[in-house]
Formats: structure tokens, sequence, C-alpha cells
């Protein structure tokens, strides 16, 4: 009988995107049931990926009774399914699974973190979601920030337990199929393909794909991009990801000229975002927060010269005018000079997404990244449990 491992989150689309093939292949090893909010990309899950499901009701915003709620249910299926491990990822799914198997008696009690909402919040929000961060780490048995940035700032603002805190391999929770995310004669005819529809062909692509929210900088992007179109007319932006309004919506500024810009086109999201790399011909990336993003991970696999922000994460993957170009987040200006610096230097662009697939295929491949996590589980088995 293989050892039962839970898998958690809030809701489904982390565990189907996020954490895409990993349930697959710790079922090889363990018994895993992946637990999140009920809806039907979940049952999608418990085929595409081969495991049992369970589905939890947890809300993403600051709501007590239903998080009381949703402990008490986690509590009573972990009492029944007696698991050896449970691993949550996301910050409310990370307190419900946490609490609920500190409760129940969970013998290994993991959490992931890749992100702090916390990290923006002020005031009396900011002093709750600290709270419960602290107990949520207090709670597990052990906590992966998914960054060395990550790791630091929890170190110096939230919990400081060395013997708790380990970033597992070089950072990413799940890393990416870098086959998958390559820039082969298919893709490049697919990126031709999509400058030809939305009449790109003879134009400068900026990309974004990723959550339209404040958190991730398009509202300095949108704003760089605006100033850098009145002098330039053949630059066009190209957004992928849907808006967010009732969790973090961006200015009624940004919101305006997004709807009247005829250089930027809005796609929503997309199931497979590699013909849109390959369309772009620069990647910008100025989130505020973030543990180890993927989609920079996926940007660089396909050869896409990148700016990001300098905050973890991101400046662990980009090393300025090596293999990318940093910007402070936040800074509308700054972005606006690099996005023309790549626009009008093509030595520079070429400087920087030569060989950068190279070290996110030695660091970052999903086999690599998966089997470190697999090899942290015996480290805390102590190899003395047959998985």
């Amino acid at each position: 009988m293989k050892k039962k491992l839970v898998r958690v989150t809030t809701v489904p689309i982390s565990l189907k995107v996020l954490l895409k093939g990993q349930l697959e292949f710790m079922n090889r090893y363990f018994d895993v049931i992946a637990v999140s909010s009920p809806d039907k990309e979940l049952k999608e899950i418990e085929y595409e990926e081969g495991v049992k499901i369970f589905p939890i009701k947890m809300s993403r915003k600051i709501t007590p009774l239903q998080d009381f709620i949703s402990v008490i249910k986690m509590f009573i299926f972990l009492l029944r399914q007696r698991p050896l491990i449970v691993h949550t990822h996301t910050p409310k799914a990370g307190i419900v699974g946490m609490l609920a198997s500190f409760l129940a008696g969970v013998p290994h009690r993991l959490h992931t973190v890749a992100g702090l909402p916390l990290m923006e919040s002020k005031g009396i929000k900011r002093i709750i979601l600290i709270f419960v961060e602290r107990l949520t780490y207090f709670c597990a048995t052990k906590v992966y920030p998914n960054s060395q940035g990550l790791k630091k700032y929890i170190e110096e603002n939230i919990f400081r337990d060395v013997n708790k805190l380990k970033v597992i391999g070089y950072g990413s929770s799940n890393g990416i199929d870098t086959d998958y995310f390559k820039k082969d004669v298919h893709m490049v005819l697919l990126g031709k393909e999509i400058r030809s529809r939305y009449n790109f062909a003879d134009k400068f692509v900026y990309l974004f794909i990723g959550r339209l929210v404040r958190d991730k900088g398009i509202n300095e992007l949108i704003m760089a991009f605006d100033s850098l179109s009145k002098e330039f007319d053949h630059v066009r932006l190209l957004l992928v990801g849907d808006f967010e309004e009732h969790l973090d919506p961006l200015d009624s500024t940004s919101m305006e000229i997004i709807k009247k810009c005829n250089k930027i086109t809005h796609i929503g999201f997309q199931k497979d975002v590699r013909p849109y790399f390959a369309a772009a011909d620069c990647f910008v990336f100025p989130s505020y927060r973030e543990g180890f993003p993927n989609v920079l991970l996926q940007a660089c696999s396909m050869e896409l010269a990148c700016i990001a922000t300098d905050i973890n994460g991101c400046n662990e993957i980009i090393t300025d005018g090596q293999n990318g170009l940093i910007i402070k987040p936040k800074d509308e200006r700054e972005l606006y000079k690099k996005m023309k610096e790549l626009l009008t230097n093509a030595d520079l662009r070429m400087k920087i997404s030569s060989g950068i697939r190279e070290e996110i295929v030695q660091k970052y491949d999903r086999k690599k990244v998966l089997n470190f996590i697999l090899d942290e589980y015996k480290q805390l088995l102590n190899c003395k449990e047959d998985i």
C-alpha cells in the first residue's frame, strides 16, 4: 500500500496550471489525493493527472466564518484519510490545510510559499495577513519559499525558524517543461500566424501574459506603453490574461487606455501561450511581488528578450544586462526607458536572448524540479518508510 499524500490549493486552477504534471508524477510513489474548491476543473484534474480528488470550498478573500467551516471540513477529511503528508500551496489553502493537519495529527505538514499578498497590503489587512502566515508556519513542520528572495523576506518580516524554512533545489514550485516551451520551427510558424491575425507583421510587439491586475504592474505597463506608442507608430502591446475587478482592479485611466488604444490588443486567457511568446519581440513583466514566476521561466525558455522587476524570483532568473533587463517595481519612467532601449537596440535584444534558454534547462526543467521535491519527501521520511 502506497502512503497517502494530500495536495491542497485554494482553487483548482492552481493544481491544473501551476502544478501541472506534479500530481501524476507523485502518484507513482504515493497515493495522491488532490483537494481544492469544487469546480469543473477539479474533475478535469482527476482525469488529466490520474489522482483522486476531494472538494472543499475555500475562499480567496478574508472570510472568517467560511474559513472556519473549511477548516472543520478539512479536519474531518484528514481524520478519515490519515495521510502521511499534507502539502499545501496558496495562502488560504495554507492556513486551512496546515491548521486542520495540525489538529488531525498529520506527521508531515508541508507548505509552499509562492508569493505573499501581504507584501502590498497595508493597515489592518496587513496585520491580519501576517498573523495568518505566522499561524500557518507554526502549524507546518516545513515551509518552502520557492525563491531565495522570498525566504529572506519571510525571515526578516514574518518567521525566523531556520529549521523550518528551506528552498528546494534552485527555487520554483514546479519548474517548466522545457521540451514544451521551445521555440522550434512549428512554434515560429504559429507565431507568424498570430502576427498575421492581429496585423503585427511589421510591428514590434511587447507581450504580457498573466493576471491583468495592479500587483502585476499593469498600470505602469499601460502608461509606459501609451507614452512609447505616441513616439513610435510601429509598436504594439499584446495582453494575454483576464482582469480581476473584484480582487485587484486596474486604475480607471489604464482601463480607458486599454479600451481606446488601437495599438493595444487584449485577448484574455489562453490555454496554450507558446504561440504568443513566439509572436513577440519582448516580454515585459513589471510585477510588484512574486514567488518564482513560471511565466518568466517560460519566456526565457522560448528565447524571448525580457524586462522584469527587481523583486525576489525575477532577479533570481534575470541578471541585468546579461540575459534580460531589470527595473525597479512601480517605476513607470524606468519601464518606459527599458522598453525603448530594447525597441531601438537590436544588438542588445540579440545579446540577452542568446543563451538564456540553456540556464533554464539546467536549473528549472520540470523533471529536475519534481525530483528535487521527491528527494525532499524521502529525506523527511529518513528513508525508513517505503514509499
